[in-house]
């Protein structure tokens, strides 16, 4: 689907992921984000969960760049009204010099419940809705209207009326990408949106996403094309002098997602490791990590789930293994690290 424009463009881009912040801010951003542009990486990229905002970092680091695309993966929509993420969104446009990339994401029950005290009920509609109303921000073509079920513009009943952006947009078609997992969200990225955000991506299973994309294009009134749209994967890159070794620094990650980032009824990270056919690993993996047995829950992980989601161990294997990335529909690896991994992934993805 998207492998003959990979080719005709030169192959596969590279995308550095900031991230959100742990306890503190990092220190080494502003030298690897230098060193991430002058190596030639497409884009940057930075996240929020409950600490620090995707935004703001973007802006302060961004601002000593001028070449790098600068995006959200992802803007949580239970942060923001959509006319207030699409002022952000218009703002950071404009002083990048039309660089922004806004991904969007409906995030999870237990952040969009806990922590912001939002309703999490039907993210897809939420979702259609929310882009929608960014979009008429962002065209400025009229005031802004929209009766939604869950969004009203003007809200009824009070003194307020329609508004138009007081700031003209600098791209009325600033790229949206959404974040999405499940099937009906993929398709939902591939009808509305100007990209897709995956997670935990397998070329393994490669016609699951094909299919599900292909859907969403397929249907009246699609935004893109399979030739025009982008998929930008987060891709753990580690290099090891042996396989197990590199499996070993990302399984507790894994853990963490699959078995505690979502309730035991409600993890979609799970459920995308289950609908790769390690179902019973999955639960295996969360009953432990929910019960505090974290290190257990590690080494839990299968090797050949690690293979699936990440390239681990020497050089020669990675470059080797890199071929079913470049023959997939992603078209954006996006990876992290210090200024000499950068070096070295450089190396092995754009050489």
């Amino acid at each position: 689907m998207l492998t003959r424009r990979k080719v005709a463009s030169g192959g596969m881009k590279l995308g550095y992921m900031l991230g959100y912040w742990g306890a503190q801010p990092p220190r080494d951003v502003p030298d690897a984000l230098a060193e991430a542009e002058r190596l030639g990486f497409d884009s940057c990229w930075t996240a929020e969960a409950y600490g620090s905002d995707a935004l703001t970092p973007l802006a302060w680091w961004g601002a000593a760049t001028s070449r790098i695309k600068l995006g959200t993966a992802i803007c949580q929509l239970s942060a923001r009204t959509p006319t207030a993420m699409a002022m952000a969104a218009l703002t950071l446009d404009h002083l990048s010099g039309g660089r922004f990339v806004l991904g969007l994401g409906a995030s999870g029950p237990q952040v969009a419940e806990g922590w912001y005290g939002d309703d999490y009920t039907k993210p897809l509609a939420r979702t259609r809705e929310y882009v929608d109303i960014v979009r008429q921000v962002l065209a400025r073509e009229a005031p802004v209207e929209f009766h939604g079920a869950r969004y009203e513009l003007p809200r009824p009943g009070g003194l307020g009326k329609p508004l138009k952006s007081i700031t003209h947009p600098l791209r009325a078609d600033l790229p949206i990408y959404l974040a999405a997992e499940g099937p009906k969200n993929v398709a939902l990225a591939a009808e509305i949106a100007d990209g897709w955000l995956p997670m935990f991506y397998a070329p393994r299973v490669d016609g699951f996403y094909r299919d599900a994309l292909a859907e969403g294009f397929a249907r009246p009134g699609a935004r893109r094309t399979p030739d025009s749209f982008e998929v930008a994967c987060v891709v753990p890159i580690i290099v090891a002098p042996d396989v197990e070794t590199a499996a070993d620094m990302y399984r507790p990650m894994l853990a963490l997602y699959i078995g505690g980032m979502g309730a035991r009824e409600v993890n979609f990270h799970n459920n995308v490791f289950a609908r790769m056919g390690y179902e019973g690993d999955a639960k295996v993996i969360q009953d432990l990590y929910l019960d505090g047995k974290k290190n257990e829950a590690a080494a839990a992980v299968p090797i050949q789930l690690v293979e699936d989601v990440a390239l681990i161990g020497p050089r020669d294997k990675i470059r080797a293994d890199i071929d079913m990335w470049r023959e997939s529909n992603v078209t954006t690896m996006v990876v992290s690290g210090g200024t000499a991994q950068l070096r070295e992934i450089a190396e092995l993805v754009l050489t």
